[in-house]
């Protein structure tokens, strides 16, 4: 985007830190991970791939961008999405629900969020983004506010 800085040194470390961290998690204990990415656009899966050997411990991953992509690839009710929001703790939820049931096993994480710099609403002001975590124990799902641009918001949603 035209004035926002590029993705910063240090941004781009903590990304590169966090995927070793969690590769070296996932293998400890046999796990393998998808991801279902809206506002972050695949950064996620691409953070994990960027590492030699994910194929090891990186089994998926989705970028439902549009409603009607989540309604498609991951099986989210579009009657869900037009009630709650696509950026909605129901609508995360749902999309790591259908993408837990396309990767048998796998630890799912689910993310939707308003990036910006356009698109923020009262409930979900830009910066919004819900998570959705599901596969070993329990799901749970929980709402971060990231400050910043589009890119800063997407690379916090992705780290």
């Amino acid at each position: 985007m035209a004035g926002e800085p590029a993705l910063n040194i240090a941004t781009a470390a903590q990304l590169r830190r966090a995927a070793r961290e969690l590769a070296a998690r996932c293998r400890a204990r046999g796990l393998r991970v998808a991801v279902a990415e809206s506002c972050t656009g695949g950064w996620i899966a691409k953070c994990c791939t960027d590492l030699a050997g994910s194929s090891a411990w990186f089994e998926r991953g989705v970028v439902a961008y549009s409603d009607a992509a989540k309604t498609a690839l991951l099986g989210v009710d579009p009657a869900l999405v037009a009630r709650a929001g696509a950026v909605s703790r129901e609508t995360v939820e749902a999309m790591a629900a259908g993408l837990a049931a396309q990767a048998s096993g796998a630890c799912v994480c689910a993310v939707s969020g308003v990036a910006g710099p356009d698109g923020g609403a009262a409930r979900t002001p830009v910066g919004c983004v819900w998570f959705a975590f599901a596969g070993a124990g329990p799901a749970r799902s929980e709402r971060r506010d990231f400050a910043g641009g589009r890119e800063a918001v997407r690379a916090a949603a992705a780290l």
